[in-house]
């Protein structure tokens, strides 16, 4: 068993505190030391410069993909040289009829160093890396790895 931590803060300052005027903006503070400012969507009145939930959301499912795909890669001993991914996440109604992010589509791309494993064996290493991803088990929204490299 493991604990992970993050301090979130806001905060009213000078604004009034109505649904249409309070500020959205906050900070995420990790136990290392980073600090990340959030806010909400701005289709939900937040500034679009800061992360909001719902993207960061979407990029712990990727890059805990990711992370444990280059685990199994690394325990192959296949050298992966760069990894990037186009995440999607979809926000809809779920069966509860109640806004969720429904759905989330990892599009990955892999560049080898060295000799580059056959399709079906990169798709059974992204199959193992979703079933093995602790947020992707951690959560009931469909998650599609689409085909790629």
């Amino acid at each position: 068993m493991s604990e992970h931590v993050v301090d979130v803060s806001w905060s009213r300052g000078e604004r009034e505190f109505s649904y249409e005027t309070y500020d959205r903006d906050h900070e995420w503070r990790f136990d290392g030391g980073v600090t990340v400012p959030g806010s909400a969507n701005p289709k939900y009145l937040g500034n679009p410069g800061p992360v909001d939930p719902e993207e960061a959301f979407v990029a712990a499912l990727s890059s805990c993909h990711m992370l444990t795909f280059l685990a199994i890669a690394a325990r192959k001993r296949l050298v992966v040289d760069a990894y990037d991914d186009h995440a999607v996440g979809v926000m809809a109604k779920n069966a509860a009829g109640r806004l969720a992010i429904t759905q989330v589509t990892l599009h990955p791309k892999v560049v080898w160093g060295g000799a580059e494993p056959d399709a079906a064996t990169i798709d059974r290493m992204h199959h193992l890396a979703h079933q093995e991803c602790f947020i992707a088990n951690s959560v009931t929204t469909e998650i599609t790895v689409a085909s790629g490299n």
